[in-house]
């Protein structure tokens, strides 16, 4: 699969969003982030949808990294993530997520947003991350 024309990777090892991606993003205009993946024949189920727990991992990834970015060393761990399924995703559809920090404190960081094909709602999403402890770096990003 190759990554949809003006989106990049963040660049860090997870083995199982390598595994099920390349999941990418950009940030558009307005300075807000968005994410996609092509979703392909390995994201169905046996109905021939886009598996829940692929939607389910993509908003885990953009919720985290939205919880994260422009916070350099900034780690996190999900501990709570709701979901409402609202429309079943296809083979072929490019997916995207836009994310959104409700609040942060010292310890916690509460994000919701959407996961969408076209102008379809698949999944709505809310959850709370843990912060970590600053690892000393900057988050970077593929090619800068």
């Amino acid at each position: 699969m190759e990554i949809p024309e003006g989106y990049q990777l963040f660049e860090w090892v997870d083995p199982f969003e390598d595994l099920v991606g390349p999941l990418c993003f950009k940030e558009d205009e307005s300075g807000r982030l968005r994410f996609a993946f092509e979703a392909t024949a390995k994201h169905a189920n046996t109905s021939g949808q886009i598996h829940g727990g692929m939607l389910m991992t993509f908003a885990d990834y953009a919720l985290c990294l939205v919880a994260i970015y422009g916070l350099p060393g900034e780690r996190c761990v999900t501990v709570s993530l709701s979901c409402e399924f609202t429309a079943p995703g296809q083979v072929g559809d490019f997916i995207e997520s836009v994310a959104e920090v409700v609040r942060r404190t010292r310890s916690l960081t509460f994000v919701r947003g959407q996961v969408t094909a076209g102008d379809r709602t698949l999944l709505n999403y809310s959850a709370i991350v843990k912060r970590l402890p600053r690892a000393g770096g900057a988050v970077r990003v593929a090619g800068h």
